[in-house]
């Protein structure tokens, strides 16, 4: 007997968001308990989803951004057990400075070797939202993927293909598609049934992705967390 088709499940994110990592991680424990879910991982720039959208910042709104970072993502950070440690500067990482470069060299990544996209976007994560480290600079994003297990010359190779208008263009089209499905933000998760898709926002909604591929929502699954416990934040 054949086995049953497996349902798309499209993760739209940025590395310069927490909330993204959030959602990665459990879609990720989840590959193996969802069995009907065929995980793709898809980088998008924020910073053109927001603007082409037409979405404001938190950076604008400050009580939203004291609830972010002094509440919500650190109750994240623990329920998940995720390492989420806030910056002391969060708004330079999220809003002064500017992901496009990490997200190029992790589409180019993606593009050619799409194997290490996994290890390298949670590196990247690492470095921005648990070490306070940068994501910005050819040495920030090499050291990345020196981290992810990533060989140097397929990483020189990919950040040479940074200012490629392919690696451009592949970033802005996989934008413009979560545009496309109505996304303002991320993390946009996208799922075909039917081939009809429907999107789901935010990190908060497992147990509505859940009832939409039938599958059953059974919580953090901490304990298959690839990250030790005193890597953990405490709150």
């Amino acid at each position: 007997m054949s086995s049953p088709l497996k349902k798309s499940v499209e993760l739209f994110y940025d590395v310069v968001s927490p909330y993204s990592w959030v959602a990665f991680e459990v879609l990720v424990r989840y590959k193996t308990i969802w069995t009907s879910m065929n995980l793709k991982l898809k980088p998008v720039f924020l910073g053109g989803l927001i603007h082409e959208s037409g979405n404001r910042s938190p950076v604008y709104v400050t009580n939203k951004g004291k609830y972010n970072f002094k509440k919500d993502i650190p109750r994240l950070a623990k329920y998940y057990q995720i390492p989420i440690k806030i910056p002391k500067n969060p708004s330079v990482v999220m809003f002064e400075k500017t992901s496009l470069s990490a997200m190029r060299f992790l589409t180019a990544i993606n593009t050619e070797h799409p194997e290490y996209t996994e290890k390298l976007s949670r590196e990247l994560w690492m470095r921005a939202w648990s070490r306070d480290e940068g994501i910005f600079d050819k040495n920030d994003l090499m050291t990345a993927a020196k981290m992810a297990g990533i060989d140097d010359v397929i990483s020189e190779s990919a950040f040479a293909r940074v200012t490629d208008d392919a690696i451009k263009k592949t970033l802005r089209t996989v934008t413009t598609e979560a545009l496309n499905h109505g996304a303002f933000g991320v993390p946009t998760i996208v799922i075909y049934i039917n081939n009809k898709p429907e999107m789901v926002f935010g990190s908060d909604r497992f147990p509505i992705l859940a009832t939409l591929i039938e599958e059953e929502w059974k919580g953090p699954q901490n304990h298959t967390s690839i990250f030790t416990l005193d890597e953990n934040i405490n709150v």
